[in-house]
Parts: structure tokens; C-alpha cells; sequence
């Protein structure tokens, strides 16, 4: 089973996100996701940075894959996405139908990312007729409903599961974030940069509820499947995906590897995780459960 790291969803400055995939590259991670996959106002890197920054790992032995925008909007949304896959020449993950499209005109293998929203064996025989080699399951699927996929998966497509993080549930065409501050969207003073990892909002009775990062809603919990490694392993689950966060990244990864290699036992790694998290885990929806629960695995 293979470990990758998804795409940066955080608004990061500039220096701080070459700083991080510079540590990143000497990571035990074979995958890195590259690009801007949520807002097409974050220009801090444009395209041909996510290219150096990708041609730089696979130096490093990493396999990288560009992301496309989740949400396109725009014909200046339309123009990067071509230079995404025309001018990169890098591994595509499509995360909306418009790419699948481009791609599979071009005849070009692309990842199926997890907001595709494939449910059914139909959409994954379909997705790999038009030249996906690997997708990624939606963050809300069950494992039960993962192992209905899984008996039918087309020969040669991988599977990868968003396996940490906080999770990407919805996009939307107005920014909660601009909104917060009373801003409109076209001049939303880029303030996700202030929160590089998302604007936390809470119930009025106090409870953690939401996580806004611009146009994504995120869940406020942490997703962890540290302690279902064995199970996803029995799924025939190929990659495993942990998201990016501000702190800590990379002992996460570290804690992944040496659950795959069997160096760590789930309590030791739990325990580790609890001081590098950024919230409290959660494991909900791998269980068939509400997303916020966690369950004893």
C-alpha cells in the first residue's frame, strides 16, 4: 500500500508552501498532489510554480500529480485548466467533469478525484473507460460501500482513500470566508491567509461545528483512519491519502509509514498523532456513521 499526500486545500504565503514541499521531498510519501484545487483568487503560485515544485519531487523519487480547480466558474478558470493539463505534461487528478473530459479527449490517464462523487460501479467502469488509472473514493463513502466497489473494480485502476485530514466536504460559488467579514467574494482581501488551516466556526451552544476555507466547507474534526489501516488493507485499498496541514505534516506521514510497515501499533500511534493534531479524530463515515463520530475500530 502506497501513501500519498493530497493537495494543499490552505491558502499559504508563497515562500511558506516551496518551505514546506522542500521538507516534503525527503518525506516517506510516494504521491504528492500539486496545485490549486479550491479558490482561482489564490495566485500566491501560479501553474508553472506548481510545475517546478513537481519537477523537484519526482527528482526526489516522488510520483506527482496535478490537481485541477474543484469549481470552475470562469473562462480564466477554463484557461488554467488547460495549462494544467496541456502545458505540465505531469499526471492529472480531475476533480470535476469538464477535465474528465479534456482528458479523455486527449487520451490521457488522469487520476478520478474524490469530488467526481463516484458511488456506483457504473460510474467507476465508466470513469476507467475514459482513462482513469486510479480514483479516489468520496470522503463520505462506507467501507461496506467501498467493498461493493471494490468486487467490481475494472482490472488496473487503483484505489486511494482520503485516509487523514480534515475533510472537504462542499464547495460553494459564494466564499463563507469573505463573507464572515463582511467582504464580497471579488474582494475578499485574501483572508484565508490569515488561517492557514481554515477559519473554525462554532454552534451557539459552543460546539465545534464547521471549518470555512473559502469557497470549501471542511469538517471540524480530523478524519483518521490510523487505526483501519489493517482494514483498507483487506479491501485491497491501494494508496492511502493524508491532507495537508500547517504543523506537523510530516511526522504524520512518518506515523502512517510505520503503521503500513508494521513498526507501530495502533495505541502508539494514536497516542503519538494526539499531540500533532490540529483537532480531535474522527472516523464517522467509514462506518456507515454521522461524520463526526468516532468509533473504537
Amino acid at each position: 500500500m502506497k501513501l500519498a499526500l493530497g493537495p494543499l486545500l490552505y491558502y499559504w504565503p508563497r515562500q511558506q508552501v516551496f518551505d514546506f514541499y522542500e521538507a516534503i521531498a525527503s518525506a516517506p510519501v510516494d504521491i504528492v498532489y500539486l496545485g490549486e484545487t479550491v479558490c482561482a483568487r489564490r495566485h500566491e503560485l501560479r501553474v508553472q510554480d506548481w510545475a517546478d515544485i513537481a519537477k523537484k519531487l519526482v527528482a526526489a523519487g516522488k510520483q506527482a500529480v496535478l490537481g485541477t480547480q474543484t469549481l470552475i466558474e470562469s473562462e480564466s478558470d477554463l484557461k488554467t485548466l488547460r495549462r494544467v493539463i496541456d502545458e505540465t505534461g505531469y499526471l492529472t487528478e480531475a476533480n470535476d467533469m469538464g477535465a474528465v473530459r479534456l482528458l479523455s479527449a486527449e487520451k490521457r490517464p488522469f487520476v478520478a478525484g474524490p469530488f467526481l462523487n463516484i458511488f456506483n460501479s457504473a460510474t467507476l467502469g465508466l470513469m476507467a473507460k475514459l482513462g482513469a488509472t486510479r480514483w479516489v473514493m468520496p470522503v463520505e463513502m462506507s467501507a461496506e460501500a467501498l467493498r461493493d466497489l471494490q468486487a467490481n473494480r475494472p482490472a488496473g485502476l487503483e484505489t486511494e482513500v482520503f485516509a487523514y485530514g480534515r475533510l472537504p466536504l462542499a464547495f460553494s460559488a459564494r466564499c463563507f470566508t469573505a463573507r464572515h467579514f463582511n467582504l464580497q467574494k471579488d474582494d475578499c482581501q485574501f483572508k484565508c491567509l490569515e488561517f492557514p488551516d481554515g477559519l473554525l466556526i462554532k454552534t451557539r451552544e459552543g460546539e465545534e461545528f464547521l471549518t470555512l476555507n473559502g469557497i470549501q466547507t471542511q469538517s471540524s474534526k480530523v478524519y483518521s483512519l490510523i487505526g483501519e489501516v489493517g482494514a483498507l488493507r483487506e479491501l485491497g485499498v491501494d494508496v492511502l491519502r493524508i491532507s495537508p496541514q500547517s504543523s506537523h505534516t510530516a511526522e504524520l506521514i512518518d506515523i502512517f509509514r510505520a503503521r503500513l510497515t508494521g513498526t507501530l501499533d495502533v495505541p502508539a500511534a494514536r497516542s503519538r498523532m494526539a499531540a500533532l493534531e490540529v483537532a480531535a479524530p474522527c472516523n464517522g463515515f467509514w462506518y456507515g456513521k454521522p461524520g463526526l463520530d468516532l468509533i473504537a475500530a
